[in-house]
Order: C-alpha cells, then sequence, then structure tokens
C-alpha cells in the first residue's frame, strides 16, 4: 500500500479534541467553535445560526458536531441554513473533526460548527 501525505495547504486541520476544547492549528478553542478552511473561532451554538450563515456562497455542508453523541439539530437551525444554501450534515462532534479533515484535505468547500464534547 503506498501512502500519501495529505496537504491542507493554508487551511488549518483538527488536531485534536478533549472535554470541553477543540485543537486547531495548533490553537486550543474552549467550548462551542466554527471552523472554516481560512478561519476558525468560538461559536454560540444553535442560537448563533447567523454566524453560520455569513458564508452562504462560501461553503456547501456544514458539518454539525452535536456533541458526544449524535442528536438532532433544531429544525428551525437546519431550515434557515438550507434557504441560504448551505446543506447541514449532523454527527457527533468527533467524527465531525475527523470528516472535516478528510473533506479539508479534499478541497471541500466545507465548515465545521461543533458543540463541545463533555467527556471522551
Amino acid at each position: 500500500m503506498r501512502l500519501t501525505e495529505i496537504s491542507y495547504g493554508m487551511a488549518q486541520p483538527f488536531e485534536g479534541y478533549g472535554p470541553g476544547f477543540f485543537r486547531v492549528g495548533g490553537h486550543v478553542l474552549r467550548g462551542a467553535c466554527l471552523v472554516t478552511p481560512w478561519d476558525a473561532g468560538l461559536w454560540g451554538g444553535y442560537g448563533d445560526v447567523d454566524a453560520v450563515l455569513t458564508l452562504a456562497g462560501r461553503i456547501d455542508v456544514l458539518l454539525l458536531g452535536t456533541g458526544r453523541e449524535i442528536a438532532h439539530p433544531p429544525k428551525e437551525f437546519v431550515e434557515r441554513l438550507a434557504d441560504a444554501g448551505i446543506g447541514v450534515d449532523a454527527m457527533a462532534s468527533p467524527t465531525a473533526c475527523r470528516t472535516y479533515n478528510v473533506l479539508l484535505g479534499e478541497g471541500r468547500r466545507i465548515a465545521a460548527a461543533l458543540l463541545a464534547v463533555d467527556r471522551v
């Protein structure tokens, strides 16, 4: 089997996570976060849909990390993003981190909005 190194260019992948934090591009973000190929910062959770809506036209899919376990996001949250042309794929936050890195390596137009994991 031939292995090749993944290049993320200038984008910053997830490097790790733990109880209450995510590590992205050498920086630790405590609590919920919103990560794009060009930026990473804190996120206000489902009530902060406007922060995600600013990404309309720049991303196709939002990977929504719902915490340690997969959960259904609020219907209104998903509908507002769909109206703006942003698809939502909900999954557990650890899965969202891994999926984000894979899709980032493929050059996809994605972002991740993640709720913190309470315990690993």
